[in-house]
């Protein structure tokens, strides 16, 4: 930052490809048949790859992991003024969705050794609007979902997991995204399997895949002819040009899931022994963790307090991919301060400004530290270098 050399002299390219993505794009090219009108061809068949490496019996493919999201939500069958449980520490579509559904999305705090979900918290905001959780694997890291599920049965309501940053992660040997109703993925052009845009829903049930299914391509139906619309749907499939992106880069998740897994594992032993700095936990179960995120808290008070916005500059300085993550947790959005979700079936009542989760604004504000998941793909001595850059930080700041 000051002139001097930068710790990390690595880089980390992404995505990563070769020749076999180049090629499976151009046979498509070639063929003439980019789209897919009828949701067969490479579509269906990457389709069918995909819930079977889940583990799952269905998988809806659609334009993003905000649409896959609104295709669960409405097929689960919520209706206008419903309430649905969201953590106010995650990207907008998780709550956004919620809105263009027409119902009230009800933040509740994440767990500040996780920043999931906090599962303790559930009971005491459910009321008898309430319909459906929407629990965040953040970053990749597992929920609780034994004590979330435990919840959603007691008082029947959905579980529908966003997985948008859980490619490939498990919990006690299952893929996430299998545990509830259903699981939405993202395959947005940061994500740990991309093809630049596009999502995925998975499903074990046949009633919620039928209805997404029909949703996802303008509301037909199987036995209906071309013009026949059962269901309020919209054109939400993606291309073939997609699809066999996306069958090619699923052959290397598996390697790369393990390697920033192993990864994330030997930076703990790094991190956990400097002051000031906090890996989340991984808990306490069997967990493959596929960091989409490495997050770390960070504690200003331990490096002559330096607010964590100019600990980050420092720290991309030495060239660590990181960021500072969310500004301010949802509810603090526009969207909601301002009551703009221009929906009918919120009630007038619903007050956002009201809203406070004291650990998703503390995360925010003051303690958590993002480093990419590119960054997790490097070796061992690339986390050597992650870790001595903190240490030359605090070394100069204190000095």
């Amino acid at each position: 930052m000051n002139g001097g050399d930068r710790v990390v002299k690595g880089s980390f390219p992404w995505p990563v490809f070769d020749e076999q993505e180049v090629q499976a794009v151009a046979d498509i090219v070639r063929s003439g048949q980019w789209g897919n009108p009828d949701c067969d061809g490479a579509v269906a068949a990457f389709e069918r790859e995909f819930a079977d490496y889940c583990g799952s019996t269905y998988a809806i493919s659609c334009v993003n992991g905000s649409v896959s999201l609104r295709l669960a939500l409405i097929a689960c069958g919520v209706r206008p003024g419903d309430e649905v449980i969201v953590p106010p520490y995650t990207f907008i579509a998780t709550a956004s969705v919620v809105l263009e559904a027409n119902c009230v999305p009800v933040f509740v705090d994440i767990d500040p050794d996780t920043y999931n979900l906090d599962a303790t918290k559930l009971e005491a905001a459910i009321t008898e609007r309430t319909r459906a959780i929407i629990p965040v694997h953040f970053a990749g890291l597992p929920c609780d979902m034994d004590a979330i599920l435990s919840v959603a049965r007691r008082y029947n309501l959905r579980v529908i997991e966003d997985a948008a940053h859980a490619h490939g992660a498990e919990l006690n040997g299952k893929k996430l995204g299998t545990f509830g109703d259903a699981g939405s993925f993202s395959f947005q052009s940061s994500k740990n399997l991309t093809s630049g845009e596009g999502g995925m829903v998975i499903t074990n049930d046949d009633a919620l895949y039928q209805t997404m299914n029909s949703l996802r391509n303008v509301g037909r139906l199987p036995h209906g002819q071309w013009y026949d619309h059962f269901n309020p749907g919209c054109n939400y499939r993606i291309t073939q040009l997609q699809a066999v992106l996306l069958s090619q880069q699923l052959k290397r998740l598996d390697e790369q899931t393990i390697l920033r897994n192993e990864n994330g594992l030997y930076l703990d032993t790094l991190l956990e022994p400097i002051d000031g700095i906090t890996p989340l936990s991984r808990g306490a179960l069997p967990l493959r963790h596929c960091y989409h995120l490495y997050i770390f808290r960070y504690d200003k008070t331990r490096f002559g307090d330096l607010p964590k916005k100019e600990f980050v500059a420092m720290l991309s300085a030495e060239g660590v991919p990181c960021s500072a993550g969310y500004p301010h947790p949802l509810y603090k959005q526009p969207v909601f301060q301002q009551k703009n979700w221009m929906c009918y079936a919120i009630p007038d009542s619903v007050d956002y400004a009201q809203v406070s989760c004291d650990v998703a604004e503390r995360a925010c504000a003051d303690e958590a530290v993002w480093i990419f998941q590119h960054a997790m793909l490097g070796s061992r001595s690339d986390m050597d270098s992650f870790a001595e850059a903190i240490h030359k930080i605090q070394r100069n700041v204190a000095s």
